[in-house]
């Protein structure tokens, strides 16, 4: 069985807590991070400044930001099916 590790291609931030995120299998999302910006990690993205640094990181192919949040491509790839339950989780973050 033979399993395809995801990467980004590109990204853009779209909307003040959207961003477009492009996969090498062709695959497009538009994907809104809000409910995700809580707790320690992922808070400082709330200001849409810190939100717009958003890179690839050339070496991993991960959305980082430089305050060290970062977002597997698997994760975003398949974000209509688990973007709820992210978001459920993001909830419980302090």
């Amino acid at each position: 069985m033979s399993v395809h590790i995801r990467r980004i291609t590109q990204v853009a931030v779209v909307g003040t807590y959207s961003l477009r995120v492009d996969f090498d299998d062709g695959v497009q999302r538009v994907v809104d991070l809000e409910p995700m910006l809580r707790g320690a990690l992922f808070a400082p993205l709330r200001d849409p400044a810190e939100f717009a640094k958003v890179a690839i990181d050339a070496e991993c192919g991960v959305l980082v930001w430089p305050c060290g949040a970062d977002l597997d491509p698997a994760t975003l790839h398949d974000w209509p099916e688990v973007g709820g339950a992210m978001a459920a989780l993001a909830a419980t973050w302090a």
